[in-house]
C-alpha cells in the first residue's frame, strides 16, 4: 500500500478540502492511503473522518517563508516520517514544503493549483515570487483547470485533475427539496437564492448582499441562504443587519448536507472575483439548480445549460433581472451530463490511483 502525504492549510469544509475528501472516500484504500500535514493546531471539520478512514494527521506551525523555525519543523518531520509521495495543495506557497521534501529524498513531489489568482493584499508580491519557485522543487504539476494551471505554472506543462464530486448524491429529488424547504422555514412562495463558499474576499459576499438587497426590494418573498464560515462573516452579518435584511438572510455555517440544501434553493449565485474550478458550481449543476455566475469564473465549469454568466461591471438591476428570470426554470436530473463531462469522482479516482502508481514506477 502507498501512503500519500497531502499537504494543506487545514481540513475545513472548503472547496479544495472537500475535493480531496471526495477522492479519499472513493479511492481504493487497500492500495492508497492518505495522511495529512496541516498548518493549523486546532481540529478541523474533516479530521475525525480522516482518522476513521485510516489517515494520520500531523500538525505544523503556520507557514512562514521567513521563519527558520518553520523550516526546521518541516525538516524534522521529513526526517522522522518517510514518504515516497507528497501532494501539496498550498497554491503559491507549495514551493516551501516541496523544497524540504526534496532535501529529504521524497521521490514524487506534486504541486496542485486550485486558483487562477490570489487576493491582492500585502502578501501578494510574496506569493507571486513563491509560485515561480514551484517548478524547481516539484516533480509533477497538477491543476483543477486550464486557467489555474496557466496562472500558477508559468508555461510549464501540467496535468488537469477534475474537481470531481459524488454526482449521485446531488441528483435532484423533489421530496428532499420539499423536506429541506420546510426544515429551513421556507414556504411555497419564497424565492430562495443560495451561495456556498468561505467568507473571504475571493467569494465576493459584499456583492452578493448588494444584489440580494436589490432583488428583495422588488420581491419581499426573496430569501438568501449562505453556507460557509470564515473571517469575513462578521462584517457581512453587520451589513445584512444595517440593510434590515436579517429576517430574509440565513447564515447556515458549515454543513454536512450541502447536497440537500442545494435542493431547497431556486437559484445559485456565485459572483467570485477569481476561481480555479469551483466545486460548488459543479455540485449546483448536479442538483439541477440554475446558476448565475460572474465572468471571472472559468468557463470549464459550465457543463450544463443551467449557467448564465454576468459581468461584475453590470448594474445591479441587470443582475436582478437575470436572477429573477430563473424562478420559472424547471428543475431536472443532470446526473448523466455530470458523468459525461468528467466530473463524477468514481471515474476520476481511477485516474488518481493510476497517477500515484505510475509516479513510483
Amino acid at each position: 500500500m502507498i501512503r500519500v502525504l497531502q499537504i494543506v492549510t487545514y481540513m475545513g469544509r472548503g472547496g479544495l478540502e472537500t475535493m480531496i475528501m471526495n477522492y479519499y472516500r472513493n479511492i481504493d484504500r487497500n492500495k492508497v492511503q492518505f495522511d495529512f500535514l496541516v498548518h493549523r493546531q486546532e481540529e478541523a471539520d474533516y479530521d475525525k473522518e480522516i482518522v476513521a478512514l485510516g489517515g494520520k494527521i500531523y500538525h505544523m506551525p503556520m507557514l512562514n517563508p521567513f521563519s527558520k523555525s518553520y523550516f526546521n519543523a518541516l525538516d524534522s518531520f521529513f526526517k522522522e516520517h518517510k514518504y515516497d509521495i507528497v501532494h501539496c495543495h498550498l497554491d503559491c506557497m507549495s514551493a516551501y514544503p516541496l523544497k524540504i521534501a526534496q532535501k529529504n529524498g521524497v521521490r514524487v513531489r506534486i504541486a496542485h493549483s486550485h486558483n487562477k489568482s490570489q487576493d491582492k493584499n500585502l502578501k501578494y508580491p510574496i506569493k507571486l515570487y513563491s509560485k515561480r519557485l514551484i517548478p524547481k522543487y516539484a516533480t509533477h504539476l497538477l491543476s483543477c483547470g486550464k486557467e489555474a494551471g496557466d496562472w500558477m505554472f508559468n508555461g510549464k506543462p501540467y496535468t488537469i485533475l477534475n474537481n470531481a464530486i459524488d454526482a449521485q448524491s446531488y441528483r435532484f429529488d423533489k421530496q428532499i427539496r420539499e423536506e429541506m424547504r420546510e426544515q429551513l422555514g421556507f414556504n411555497q412562495e419564497d424565492f430562495v437564492i443560495g451561495h456556498v463558499g468561505r467568507f473571504n474576499p475571493q467569494k465576493n459576499h459584499n456583492f452578493i448582499i448588494d444584489v440580494f438587497n436589490f432583488v428583495h426590494k422588488k420581491n419581499t418573498a426573496a430569501k438568501l441562504v449562505l453556507v460557509g464560515t470564515g473571517d469575513g462573516q462578521k462584517a457581512i452579518k453587520e451589513k445584512v443587519e444595517s440593510l434590515a435584511l436579517s429576517d430574509s438572510v440565513l447564515f447556515l455555517g458549515n454543513r454536512t448536507d450541502v447536497n440537500k440544501i442545494l435542493q431547497a434553493m431556486d437559484v445559485f449565485l456565485f459572483p467570485s472575483l477569481y476561481e480555479g474550478l469551483p466545486l460548488s458550481i459543479i455540485e449546483a449543476q448536479a442538483a439541477g439548480l440554475p446558476c448565475v455566475i460572474s465572468d471571472n469564473v472559468p468557463p470549464e465549469c459550465i457543463v450544463t445549460d443551467l449557467i448564465e454568466v454576468a459581468s461584475l461591471d453590470d448594474a445591479l438591476a441587470k443582475w436582478e433581472i437575470v436572477i429573477t428570470s430563473k424562478k420559472s426554470v424547471k428543475r431536472k436530473d443532470t446526473y448523466e451530463l455530470i458523468k459525461k463531462s468528467g466530473f463524477d469522482v468514481k471515474s476520476n479516482v481511477l485516474v488518481l490511483e493510476k497517477m500515484y502508481y505510475t509516479d513510483l514506477s
